[in-house]
């Protein structure tokens, strides 16, 4: 397990949530990045896991079709390290050996 601080506060929670249209072939799928405010990294599952089922919802859209979203779980979660404030990181991504041309197709 990566190191948490004992003082942790923040964490990133990546939701994967499924949205199905009655109808449709096609599903759409989000992954929801969420900040959680916990004392623990264990309520931070907790609390990632009460918002994901919060984000189920059912209703009719303008066709009168039925929507519904499910949570399909947590991808991810993270603690972040740094107090909360201008410049501060979130998160970071690592990849090694990765050459110039794939360095400048990383930038948008």
């Amino acid at each position: 397990m990566a190191y948490i601080p004992e003082d942790a506060k923040w964490y990133i929670a990546e939701l994967v949530i499924e949205c199905k249209i009655e109808g449709e072939p096609r599903n759409v799928v989000h992954v929801n990045i969420i900040l959680v405010r916990t004392d623990s990294p264990q309520e931070a599952f907790e609390k990632a896991e009460q918002l994901g089922k919060e984000s189920e919802i059912s209703y009719l859209n303008p066709k009168n079709q039925q929507v519904t979203w499910y949570y399909r779980g947590l991808r991810d979660l993270n603690v972040i390290h740094d107090d909360l404030e201008h410049g501060a990181e979130l998160m970071f991504e690592e990849k090694i050996g990765v050459s110039k041309d794939k360095v400048q197709n990383m930038i948008t």
